[in-house]
């Protein structure tokens, strides 16, 4: 009996949205969020900045009861005051199997998640050492490879702000033993690198909705491809001056 995916969709409960026209309801790919069905390994949510991937992965990962800066269930931390109300319209629908393991890797608040441990002096699952001991990609990949044990629900959210190119071909490695470990990933990200997991679906959030996409239908593939072959001309056409 497969265990996967935990998380089978979200909805979002129009009826009880009083303006929909107000932030965030009013971004075209979460307006137009009906049954949004999630892959039983991966599922990345894609997109231009803007289009809404941060914001519908926070309001996932806060309505399976993560905290809105990351971690694990038990962190609890909010710096911010300008959290969307968007979890609390979130309807999920998940399967009868409860993973076992968690976590809420996000970039932008991984430094008060770091502080939060430091405070709390709870080091053994990242390795035992301080994260603000680390650069921040060290403390971002020791979440990877220390914290996350397997049978879990992992929802990043642009995990590739802190890790080189090569560590992000690591973090594959990770993602796909910790899949074969019976776990699911919902991923927000820009890197093309992490988006070439072979047992996914890719969502791209645009002006028009959420469509689902290949991998080589990416912008992300088809610039980073398109660049690396061509760069001294695209260099050329990027950067020369207009009518030299």
């Amino acid at each position: 009996m497969e265990p996967r995916p935990y998380l089978k969709k979200i909805k979002i409960d129009w009826d009880e949205v009083k303006d929909a026209d107000s932030y965030p309801f009013s971004i075209p790919a979460i307006a137009a969020i009906d049954n949004l069905e999630f892959h039983p390994d991966v599922t990345f949510l894609v997109g231009e900045n803007g289009a809404g991937k941060s914001t519908l992965v926070e309001a996932i990962a806060i309505a399976m009861g993560f905290g809105p800066e990351g971690g694990t269930k038990n962190v609890r931390i909010q710096s911010a005051d300008d959290l969307s109300p968007l979890s609390k319209f979130i309807k999920l629908e998940k399967s009868f199997r409860r993973p076992r393991d968690g976590y809420f890797l996000r970039a932008e608040s991984f430094y008060n998640v770091a502080s939060y441990m430091d405070e709390t002096g709870y080091l053994g699952g990242y390795g035992g050492k301080s994260l603000h001991a680390r650069s921040h990609g060290e403390a971002f990949f020791s979440a990877l490879t220390n914290k996350l044990k397997g049978n879990g629900l992992y929802i990043f959210d642009e995990p590739e702000a802190a890790l080189s190119p090569s560590r992000q071909m690591a973090a594959l490695t990770i993602i796909n033993e910790l899949v074969n470990a019976e776990s699911q990933f919902i991923i927000a990200t820009h890197s093309p690198i992490l988006m070439a997991y072979p047992n996914c679906k890719i969502l791209l959030l645009h002006e028009n909705g959420i469509s689902e996409v290949s991998y080589e239908e990416t912008e992300h593939f088809k610039i980073t491809r398109d660049f690396l072959n061509r760069y001294p001309v695209m260099l050329k056409h990027l950067l020369d001056e207009p009518n030299s």
